[in-house]
């Protein structure tokens, strides 16, 4: 046998693996062309050989086979090519791809036998039907065959989880033929799970040949009963979006990396508002977005409590040079210095006034009661914000709940764990002005500063919203 094999022992034994792209002569590469036209023997399935006709040798032999026999092909190859004979095993699209290079490969390494192998690319049925869409694979992508035969399900549907998931614009081969008719149902609803139901969807149909159709449509429209085994179906990322017959997904030269402060901080509030869900007004929900910054913690947006529409009222008043009266220096230093520059804000701090240590001596209080008593006094009409010291925060709400003393608000956001839960309960009690408070022990200064930050910035929350039942951030 293995004589017969090898009756030219003088000849290399060489296979060529070529893909003949999607079916447009114009499509086939021309070192594919080449070693069509220098092949002594060319295998492959019967449908392929009308589109290498004019490029075959009249000496050639061609040995045409069937569909599902892949392997048969494989073996048969490899006998021809030991018999010193050189070979071209054709296929669509390319070589590599859900194509007969592996298993070529893999049957000559089964049979450990001494042959030139080679590969020579083609087009790809999803590059080809990229191409013809415009430009969506312009990001991540994956392909995923819906085939069974060799592949067991519950692989194939892991992978389709994995690939919703990762946000890859996803090709499908093999999507559906008379006995796989459920898979692509159930693709659907897996990647409904995922996606949004707007995502983009084309259906591919004979791409590069003359019977070339494209379908397309949405996630939640696209219906599989239109898909054959001729199609080939390419679904779009979060960011794909249609432009007249085409689709694009763009690769984000348009939406680089921000490199200076001010855009670090625009491209920051993107990503937090693209995932924060809507609130009661814009004003709560613009709080959030400023505290999640802070602290880069979704989790603080839960501890968010607020009356009487505090940050859409303290926007007006901050912008009419109201005045901001702050426990300690380290909130009134994290107030935008420009923002208070620009409206004529004072932000008052009398920590450390002389009449202080006083107070302190003689009333038995902490030094930040003593400056918010004085502060008090001297600015009744002004925002109050607590961002360290809950007896602060204490005197404040007694002051309202008993003396009858009206400021323009109150931010109460003290942390730690001495007073701090009673302080915050005693603020939630007020109905006189409006006030947010953060929820719990959690708080500190830059917390209370960004709430203030948050009503001086109002005007720039509609840049990242539409707000209404839902809030849409545009990805075009």
């Amino acid at each position: 046998m293995e004589s017969s094999r090898r009756k030219d022992m003088n000849k290399e034994a060489k296979i060529s693996v070529i893909g003949l792209g999607p079916g447009d002569p114009q499509m086939i590469l021309p070192l594919a062309l080449d070693r069509i036209a220098k092949a002594e023997v060319v295998i492959g399935y019967h449908y392929y050989f009308q589109f290498i006709e004019e490029v075959l040798r009249p000496e050639s032999e061609c040995i045409a086979m069937e569909l599902a026999q892949e392997q048969a092909r494989a073996e048969k190859a490899i006998e021809v090519a030991l018999s010193g004979r050189s070979v071209a095993v054709i296929g669509s699209g390319d070589a590599g791809i859900y194509a007969m290079a592996s298993l070529v490969y893999e049957e000559v390494a089964r049979q450990q036998v001494e042959i030139n192998l080679e590969t020579i690319p083609g087009i790809s049925a999803f590059l080809a039907a990229g191409s013809k869409l415009g430009a969506p694979l312009g990001h991540d992508f994956c392909c995923i065959s819906l085939s069974d035969l060799m592949t067991p399900w519950p692989v194939i549907e892991k992978r389709i989880k994995a690939a919703a998931m990762g946000d890859f614009v996803t090709s499908l081969y093999n999507p559906k033929s008379k006995k796989r008719y459920w898979q692509l149902y159930r693709f659907k609803e897996l990647f409904l799970e995922e996606r949004l139901a707007n995502t983009p969807v084309a259906i591919c149909r004979q791409v590069g040949r003359p019977e070339e159709q494209f379908t397309l449509t949405t996630l939640a429209e696209f219906d599989p009963e239109q898909v054959d085994m001729f199609s080939l179906v390419m679904v779009g990322n979060s960011q794909t979006f249609q432009y007249k017959s085409h689709l694009v997904t763009p690769r984000g030269y348009l939406n680089r990396k921000a490199e200076s402060g001010k855009a670090i901080q625009v491209d920051s509030f993107r990503q937090i508002t693209e995932k924060l869900t809507p609130d009661s007004s814009i004003g709560n929900w613009w709080a959030k977005v400023r505290l999640i910054h802070t602290t880069g913690d979704f989790i603080i947006a839960e501890k968010f409590q607020s009356y009487n529409s505090p940050i859409e009222k303290w926007e007006q008043y901050l912008k009419d040079g109201g005045t901001i009266v702050t426990d300690v220096t380290m909130v009134q230093a994290g107030i935008t210095k420009s923002f208070v520059e620009k409206y004529g804000n004072q932000v008052i701090c009398l920590l450390n006034e002389s009449e202080v240590p006083g107070m302190v001596e003689d009333y038995g209080i902490t030094r930040t009661q003593a400056g918010i008593r004085l502060a008090m006094e001297q600015y009744p009409n002004a925002l109050y914000v607590v961002g360290n010291a809950p007896t602060a925060l204490i005197d404040i709400a007694d002051a309202i709940h008993l003396n009858g003393f009206v400021p323009a608000g109150l931010i109460a956001a003290p942390v730690g764990f001495v007073n701090v839960l009673e302080a915050k309960e005693r603020v939630r009690l007020i109905k006189q002005i409006p006030w947010v408070v953060v929820e719990g022990r959690p708080g500190g200064s830059n917390l209370a500063a960004a709430l203030v930050n948050a009503a001086f910035t109002l005007e720039e929350a509609k840049k990242y919203s539409t707000y209404g039942e839902e809030i849409r951030i545009s990805t075009i």
